[in-house]
């Protein structure tokens, strides 16, 4: 999943990119509230964690503008401010949840998960479909009851499909959830990652269940 970190402090924004990093989320890093504004508004993230005390436009400001812009995706408020009212101003203009400061990052990795489970109408933290079981937390997926160890990338892929099944999902899509904002859209990469991919998702009977509509994207066929 990636994420959008604003965050003015460079040595915490470059801390929290590591850490979630390591976490194996994929992670673009604004220290301003323009610089945060334009990114949310041309990228497609999967959660938004907003300082609120930006150099430049007060995190409230950001977080009204990305509403009005129609940026519908899950937003986190991280700040040091624990007064009650600009918390629940945050949250009257469109915030899904908030961290006080200091935090700790596996605090940070539960709650990106809970609201990207919201956002996609989700309460069990594990993804089943039909006899395919995804645990995002710690990142096994099982066939009919049968381990599929998966390499990290293909893990991120699967992942993203699993939440938007059973829509079939582009590659455009993929490459905007999937990878940073550093990825080649040229690259091969991407259907390297995905060829592995449907041949490692099999059903007991050796068919494959990641489908492949010509033109038009991916999506899974499990019984």
């Amino acid at each position: 999943m990636r994420l959008l970190v604003i965050e003015d402090n460079i040595e915490l924004a470059n801390s929290m990119k590591k850490g979630l990093e390591n976490m194996n989320f994929k992670v673009d890093v604004s220290n301003t509230g323009e610089d945060g504004e334009e990114k949310a508004s041309v990228n497609e993230y999967d959660v938004i964690l907003l300082d609120l005390n930006l150099p430049d436009i007060d995190g409230i400001e950001v977080l009204k503008c990305l509403r009005k812009r129609s940026v519908n995706i899950p937003i986190i408020i991280i700040t040091a401010r624990d007064d009650v009212s600009d918390l629940a101003i945050g949250l009257d203009n469109g915030a899904d949840d908030y961290i006080t400061k200091p935090f700790q990052l596996l605090e940070v990795r539960a709650r990106i998960h809970a609201v990207i489970r919201r956002f996609h109408g989700r309460t069990n933290p594990i993804i089943n479909i039909g006899k395919l079981k995804l645990n995002p937390i710690n990142r096994t997926v099982y066939i009919d009851d049968k381990e599929v160890v998966l390499a990290i990338k293909e893990f991120d892929i699967l992942e993203y499909i699993c939440y938007k099944h059973p829509a079939v999902v582009s590659s455009e899509e993929i490459v905007e959830h999937v990878y940073d904002e550093n990825f080649d859209p040229f690259s091969s990469v991407l259907r390297v990652h995905i060829s592995r991919l449907k041949n490692k998702l099999r059903n007991v009977q050796g068919e494959e269940i990641l489908i492949n509509i010509r033109g038009k994207g991916y999506f899974l066929c499990v019984e």
